[in-house]
């Protein structure tokens, strides 16, 4: 690791010295952006370190951040970490039953919310953990605790108890508990030290382009160590750190700020996708026949200029007749959205790639903190359908059952009070990830993730089924939004597929579909075909125990609100067939 970067608050004195920034930290406040310079950020950090020594809060106490991303969540992170205690990031979106338990398991002592939905959330289990002591709140709500009140609290006369804590943490102490939402049962504490987050960080870094002087966008939950590494990295090199205002905002936010870098989930990627192609479809003429020429075209595309010297000129002229506007879309600047979380389907990283709008796809787990490998543009590190190689510090080895296997410095401690589970992922030294994949290119050097072992099926036939890359295909039409194979134990497999009513009702109103309610256009005969020729379409490939034989349409797209997905947007399968047992019922006849 490198040199005085052991811990993870150093990068902030890294930033101090090397490279200070007038907008380390920016937000917007009553319609205009508020930024936070370099000096203030580290100023804030003590002031907030002070005062929780002032406040009773030993090293190794643990404190709840559930919160929006904002410039008061990092400056909280670090003044928690400099004096050796443990944060706690918490999606806010998860159930009260989860709140407390993750509360009571990790004897949280004090808790930040954002909001007064929050605020309501805790109080109703406060009560119920003992050894929570005080609730603040990021934002000014009526009959509550503000941040304020404990920033007030900083007295200087601590600042020299924070210096001597400062000495006392090493690399390898714990830094934060991160509960993984998990598809089934309780959620899991991963315990992640200074050094595993932070090597991360430095081993990301080589794979991202120049970042001197550089704008990141961040509106992916910080609360998931996707987002969260990232701002560390950002810090680490002198980016500043923009926070989007909502995720309903993120378009806007991105003409303003112009940025250089941001993450992303595929999700969000195919949203946009379907959003430029229902733009697409409103043309007429040759504006039309131009637009879809282009897309045909970036459907081809391979880097590097492995198609040719004509299609490079047929691009460059859809670049800027056609691909210009999508660029201005994501503010005009973009060198690099990292995509994680989930698979990304790999004709639209082509799209995207074609477009001038670089996505690398990457992979990781919370458990390694959390990328094992990401694509890059450079040193011919792109390559459509796998996640990139394997960053410098860590190893990956595909098991004889062809799980992956992975050890690094970036691996986790283990599960928080939990050595039963810790020890069935942690055997040898190596982490098992729970993934299928292999390495593949000439080298064998690109990692491509198959699926999920948990997830892999077996039909009544007993021919084994792997849903992922049957989603993943079925997602890259332009009509489908959400889609989960099914079949465990039937006689073959089937789809549940929520359409992207985006871009269907454009479809409907132009084919005399009625579109008064979502239920109303998927009962349409003409839509269920539309959509089984979308599915069917994409399955010739498959081998004939592969192919799903019958579909069901659902009305309402899933979401974490409604149960259906993770706080990360993976899939609860378990959840879907509950929920739809009666659309399955209808599949198979039952």
């Amino acid at each position: 690791m490198t040199v005085g970067l052991t811990r993870l608050f150093d990068t902030i004195y890294h930033q101090q010295e090397t490279n200070p920034r007038t907008d380390a930290l920016a937000a917007k406040e009553n319609g205009k952006w508020v930024t936070t310079s370099t000096e203030s950020f580290v100023e804030q950090v003590n002031t907030f370190s002070r005062a929780l020594l002032a406040m009773g809060i030993e090293p190794g106490d643990k404190i709840a951040l559930i919160s929006n991303n904002r410039p008061e969540w990092c400056i909280a992170d670090m003044g928690i970490l400099q004096i050796g205690a443990i944060d706690v990031p918490i999606y806010p979106t998860i159930s009260s039953d989860d709140y407390k338990y993750i509360f009571n398991h990790a004897e949280i002592k004090l808790c930040i919310v954002s909001d007064e939905e929050l605020l309501g959330k805790v109080n109703a289990i406060i009560h119920d953990v003992e050894t929570l002591s005080e609730v603040y709140t990021f934002n000014q709500i009526s009959g509550a605790k503000h941040w304020s009140e404990i920033m007030a609290k900083g007295d200087e006369q601590y600042q020299s108890r924070v210096d001597e804590l400062k000495e006392k943490v090493k690399e390898d102490d714990l830094a934060s508990l991160i509960y993984t939402s998990g598809t089934t049962g309780t959620p899991k504490g991963v315990m992640l030290s200074h050094k595993n987050i932070l090597s991360n960080s430095l081993a990301s870094t080589e794979r991202l382009p120049s970042l001197q002087n550089a704008t990141a966008l961040s509106f992916l939950p910080i609360c998931h160590i996707y987002e969260r590494m990232l701002t560390y990295l950002y810090i680490l090199n002198g980016v500043s750190i923009y926070f989007a205002e909502s995720l309903e905002t993120i378009g806007d936010n991105m003409k303003e700020v112009k940025p250089d870098i941001f993450t992303a989930v595929p999700r969000l990627l195919e949203k946009v996708y379907d959003k430029i192609i229902a733009k697409g479809e409103e043309l007429t003429g040759i504006k039309r026949a131009l637009f879809f020429w282009a897309v045909s075209l970036a459907e081809k595309y391979e880097p590097y200029g492995r198609n040719g010297g004509f299609y490079e000129f047929k691009l460059g002229i859809a670049r800027k007749l056609i691909f210009s506007k999508w660029q201005e879309g994501v503010g005009g600047n973009v060198k690099a959205i990292a995509s994680g979380s989930a698979a990304l389907s790999p004709r639209l990283a082509r799209i995207f790639n074609a477009a001038g709008i670089p996505v690398m796809e990457g992979y990781g787990l919370t458990e390694t903190s959390p990328v094992i490998a990401v694509n890059q543009e450079v040193n011919e590190g792109l390559m459509f359908g796998t996640v990139g190689r394997t960053l410098s510090n860590v190893d990956v080895r595909i098991a004889p059952d062809g799980e992956i296997l992975c050890k690094a410095p970036s691996v986790m401690m283990g599960y928080y009070k939990d050595p039963v589970r810790t020890a069935e992922v942690l055997k040898d030294g190596w982490f098992h990830t729970g993934d299928i994949g292999e390495m593949i290119g000439p080298q064998k050097d690109f990692l491509k993730i198959t699926d999920r072992k948990k997830e892999i099926f077996k039909t009544s036939g007993g021919k084994y089924v792997a849903p992922q890359p049957i989603e993943n295909e079925l997602k890259s039409s332009s009509f489908i939004e959400q889609v989960m194979v099914v079949g465990e134990n039937k006689k073959h497999p089937a789809v549940l597929v929520v359409p992207a009513f985006e871009a269907l009702e454009p479809w409907c109103k132009r084919h005399d579909v009625d579109t008064y309610s979502n239920d109303t256009m998927i009962a349409d005969k003409k839509v269920r075909d539309l959509l089984w020729n979308e599915v069917s379409d994409r399955i010739q490939h498959l081998g004939n125990w592969e192919q799903p034989k019958k579909m069901e349409v659902c009305g309402e797209p899933w979401s974490v609100d409604t149960g259906e997905l993770t706080p990360t947007l993976k899939l609860k399968r378990k959840k879907i067939l509950e929920k739809y047992g009666h659309l399955i019922e209808k599949i198979y006849g039952e």
